[in-house]
């Protein structure tokens, strides 16, 4: 029975409220760089369009195909990531692996909203998903300052 009490807590009303309410949940019309990436174990994919002007992130848009984790992941970093450098985004999607890990570290502001994700790290199999749109936002940084 304890396995399915806290799989219920991973499920919380937090966790559905930012799955319902996505910040920036459209493509950009032009982007400095898109990224799709997509879970393998469950399907989930996430689409990030991404501009960086003057060191910071100035645009965002994605487009979320995911469970509820990714859904909800995917809301943290919509919420946060504008205005935010990408030594920043970098950084939170460091901490919100290590998390996932059981480190129980939660991600420096603006991204500390990934502490809905402290019961997540018994469950393995949904990592992928909830780690897809960080990644991929890192990602499109990656392409375009190289």
């Amino acid at each position: 029975m304890s396995g399915k009490t806290d799989l219920i807590k991973l499920y919380s009303g937090k966790i559905l409220a930012l799955a319902a309410d996505i910040p920036h949940a459209e493509r950009l019309g032009t982007a400095q760089a898109s990224v799709k990436k997509r879970s393998p174990l469950c399907g989930s994919m996430v689409t990030v369009d991404l501009d960086l002007k003057d060191g910071v992130i100035s645009a965002f848009g994605q487009d979320v195909k995911a469970c509820a984790l990714g859904q909800a992941s995917a809301s943290v970093v919509g919420g946060a990531i504008l205005g935010t450098t990408p030594e920043q985004l970098l950084s939170a999607r460091d901490q919100l692996r290590a998390l996932l890990n059981g480190n129980g570290v939660v991600p420096d502001s603006p991204f500390q909203g990934f502490e809905v994700f402290l019961p997540a790290s018994a469950y393995k199999n949904r990592h992928a998903s909830i780690l897809l749109s960080i990644e991929a936002a890192c990602e499109a940084i990656d392409l375009i300052q190289a």
